[in-house]
């Protein structure tokens, strides 16, 4: 993953966020910031995993200092870190920990996306995976006081899950091919 051009990482992960999140309707939220630009999506550079908390750590700050109309949410991506999934899943603790340790839980949240990721209990190759994998390693940081917001209005949202599989099972392997073609 070296020789990375950022340009075309950021261009995958904006296809990745319009036609497999927004065009499956796999977040029901994404829809209305994206087309509001208050998405940032954030590439890292680092090679180093105490560089990216760091720079995590200073894109949670940023969501604190800027007002939600102007930045909703932000895509931390990392395209040199977290080739596998498992040490992807274990640094989802480190960033849960900087979270309780900053008092922000409760404030944000993080969800998870991999190129392999894999729901306990499922098998690699089970199409609900596909509702979680993304192009490059991704940390989502949500606010909770919009999702809590959007939540309010939105019918049945603890559907949303079994939804978003029911979809991803219906694809044919020729859309799979094309929504993802990232996957190995």
């Amino acid at each position: 993953m070296n020789n990375l051009n950022i340009e075309n990482v950021h261009q995958q992960v904006l296809q990745w966020l319009e036609n497999v999140v927004i065009g499956l309707n796999l977040c029901p939220f994404a829809a209305k910031p994206n087309r509001n630009k208050q998405i940032q999506i954030f590439i890292s550079e680092a090679n180093d995993e105490d560089v990216l908390l760091e720079e995590i750590y200073h894109q949670l700050k940023k969501l604190d200092s800027t007002p939600v109309k102007e930045l909703e949410t932000t895509l931390v991506v990392t395209p040199h870190l977290f080739e596998d999934f498992a040490d992807y899943n274990q640094y989802l603790d480190l960033v849960d920990a900087l979270l309780f340790q900053m008092g922000y839980q409760g404030t944000y949240q993080v969800a998870s996306f991999h190129p392999d990721y894999c729901f306990h209990g499922t098998q690699p190759d089970d199409a609900e995976n596909l509702t979680n994998r993304s192009p490059y390693p991704i940390f989502h940081l949500i606010r909770e006081e919009s999702m809590e917001k959007v939540l309010k209005h939105y019918p049945d949202p603890e559907g949303i899950p079994e939804r978003n599989i029911e979809r991803v099972e219906s694809l044919t392997d020729e859309e799979i091919a094309r929504l993802f073609p990232f996957l190995k």
